[in-house]
């Protein structure tokens, strides 16, 4: 039996399709009792984004929680929608700003795609000190940065990406159209330098690169700093040589990233392997926290059909998570405290760990269709934040993407319409439903 390379907007994925055939269930499904998953219901949600020509081809991604200070109620959800560029939402889930990707440089080329998205506070400019929303530019292969204005209500971002900044990964302009280019992101700053870091995966690769951003004027630009390749070929405990299945000339990517700036950590996950824990300088090596279920299945590729065959399940993988691996988050309550989330895409739950020590397991959630809001399917980005945001949010907010927003809407073919948008989840009704606490 043969698995279509599952295509989520567009990147692969097989560990779920491999968990189907290996099982016989559907992917993330067990065929016995297990403890009941948490269902919680959103507050609100974004308008819908479409994948098309009529869509301007937008497709929600990732999210980024901005919270303003002075005003909490009045803080922002900055996310990516590829070609649809940035989208910038209030509490209430409206649209308050839109920023395109950049054109094309020459006809033929690729315009700009928008990956993902993090945060970074009070960087220094020669009139005050701003936060900057950091963007990974999968189509040009670039990092972009946006300086955030708390008193403009209507146009709060404002682009300030230097001229010049370079490529991330791609030696040429040419090399820039196979799209191997910046994908995943994480943006931090040190605790002991002061400095602003960004960090991207590799699309279709296990290299991650540590870049350090850098105030030129009224703008920001990057440097590189180094790489490092995640483990793609793992040694079984039978002594197979285990690698996800995937077209040749391609490595397990990473795209969701989370750096916990009180321990220096890292967070990676790998999307078809795992969730590493590394140093966020890049220096040293990591460790696998977490393990997605369908570790260790064999596949054969089949290129005419561009599909994998699955072989049988040797029992390796991890329970908690199923591939893809995604949306990682920290929940910091202070003191070193909180939580380590991240969306477990095969069976469209949210795993949550501890955020100290070897980060055990805790539990899993997942966020459900309610009467007004329906859930999430395939969550591609996640960001929480323990902060209070007024009287909808009081003890956090958690932002999530939704790979199959409803209802469907028709398109003039006929057929249902690519659809994503993003939930908004008070984590007092997280608290509430898990043994999580606010």
């Amino acid at each position: 039996m043969l698995i279509p390379r599952r295509s989520l907007r567009l990147p692969v994925a097989l560990g779920a399709g491999l968990a189907l055939l290996a099982t016989g269930l559907p992917a993330g499904a067990t065929s016995t009792a297990t403890t009941t998953i948490a269902s919680i219901e959103a507050v609100t949600e974004t308008p819908a984004q479409f994948d098309d020509d009529a869509g301007g081809n937008a497709d929600a991604d990732d999210p980024a929680i901005w919270r303003n200070n002075a005003n909490p109620s009045k803080s922002l959800v900055i996310t990516t929608a590829k070609e649809g560029g940035l989208k910038v939402y209030n509490l209430s889930g409206a649209q308050v700003q839109a920023l395109p990707v950049p054109a094309a440089p020459a006809p033929g080329l690729e315009t700009g795609r928008f990956n993902n998205v993090d945060l970074l506070t009070g960087v220094q400019f020669a009139d005050g000190k701003a936060d900057v929303a950091v963007v990974s530019d999968r189509g040009r292969d670039r990092i972009r940065t946006y300086r955030i204005n708390p008193n403009n209500s209507t146009a709060p971002l404002t682009d300030i990406t230097a001229a010049s900044v370079p490529r991330v990964f791609s030696a040429t302009e040419e090399e820039v159209e196979d799209q191997n280019t910046a994908y995943g992101l994480a943006a931090y700053t040190d605790r002991a330098t002061g400095k602003h870091y960004a960090i991207a995966s590799r699309r279709n690769n296990s290299t991650i690169k540590l870049v350090e951003l850098k105030v030129v004027g009224a703008s920001i630009n990057y440097t590189a700093v180094r790489s490092y390749t995640l483990p793609s070929t793992f040694t079984l405990p039978n002594g197979a040589t285990w690698s996800p299945c995937d077209e040749p000339g391609t490595t397990p990517q990473v795209e969701g990233m989370v750096v916990d700036t009180a321990t220096g950590k890292l967070y990676a996950g790998q999307e078809d392997v795992g969730i590493w824990k590394l140093n966020a300088n890049l220096i040293g090596s990591p460790t696998l926290v977490d393990k997605v279920r369908e570790f260790g299945i064999p596949g054969t590729y089949d290129p005419v059909e561009d599909e994998c065959t699955a072989g049988a399940d040797p029992g390796y993988g991890g329970k908690h998570v199923s591939a893809d691996v995604e949306g990682l988050t920290i929940f910091d309550d202070g003191d070193g405290e909180g939580y380590l989330l991240a969306s477990s895409q095969g069976d469209n739950t949210f795993v949550a760990y501890d955020r100290e020590g070897a980060n055990p397991y805790l539990t899993n959630f997942r966020i459900a269709a309610g009467s007004t809001v329906d859930g999430s399917e395939e969550c591609d980005g996640a960001m929480v934040s323990s902060a209070s945001f007024g009287s909808s949010y009081p003890d956090g907010l958690l932002v999530v993407q939704d790979g199959f927003n409803a209802p469907d809407v028709i398109g003039d073919d006929g057929e249902p319409r690519a659809n994503t948008n993003f939930k908004f989840v008070s984590w007092d009704d997280v608290a509430d439903e898990t043994d999580l606490e606010d």
